[in-house]
């Protein structure tokens, strides 16, 4: 008890003020670069509305590299375009490329299992009453897809909070750092225990939120 009450609770609540920035801002990016890549992937894909294979095959295989480098990995090979971009590399600021360049591939893809699990004979019917494109994607398949594409952004999120506390490891910022500076180099478990915990609590609340709008727009 005497441990956790001489705990720095200022830096703590810093940390986590930190964490939730990089998750909101990053999450924000995350979904206006993943949402479009994932319709385009869906759209270009063999027997789709716009269906071309060579286009799909270059999309799909930038989304497949940037998927499979581990996110520590990511963050340095990021350095210079992170300084180049934002101007640093660390802290907060420094944290939001990688993370969303990590993120959005992996949304993308997300987006893209939703749509095809669209009624096709919805998206036809659209296509008999001589809508467009533009039509079908934002007032049928983006609303039959609601459910799929919110639980894919709940993923996402959560995936995120996990990212952002390895970010710690190159000095991010949040919690991850808090809890390498002072949980394992200075050899405070009471720190490393209290970083993880919030942790765990902010994915349960991501989940249970995200659970809920599922529920709600789901049809019954």
């Amino acid at each position: 008890m005497d441990e956790l009450l001489n705990l720095d609770w200022g830096a703590i609540g810093e940390a986590t003020y930190d964490t939730l920035t990089m998750l909101g801002l990053s999450m924000v990016f995350t979904v206006l670069i993943g949402l479009p890549l994932g319709i385009i992937l869906f759209l270009t894909s063999r027997g789709q509305l716009l269906g071309q294979p060579v286009v799909y095959a270059l999309l799909s295989l930038v989304v497949n590299v940037l998927r499979s480098v581990p996110f520590v990995i990511l963050m340095i090979m990021l350095i210079p375009f992170t300084r180049l971009v934002v101007g640093t590399s660390l802290g907060v600021s420094g944290s939001i490329p990688p993370l969303v360049i990590a993120a959005a591939p992996f949304f993308a893809r997300l987006v893209e299992t939703s749509l095809r699990e669209v009624d096709r004979g919805v998206v036809e019917a659209a296509q008999s009453m001589g809508a467009t494109y533009w039509q079908i994607v934002s007032r049928v398949m983006l609303p039959e897809a609601r459910p799929g594409l919110i639980a894919g952004a709940t993923i996402t999120a959560v995936t995120l909070v996990s990212y952002t506390a390895m970010s710690g490891v190159i000095g991010g910022g949040g919690l991850g750092d808090l809890a390498i500076r002072f949980g394992y180099q200075r050899f405070q478990t009471v720190v490393m225990i209290v970083t993880v915990l919030l942790l765990l609590v902010l994915v349960q609340i991501l989940q249970s939120l995200g659970d809920r709008l599922v529920r709600k727009f789901q049809r019954k």
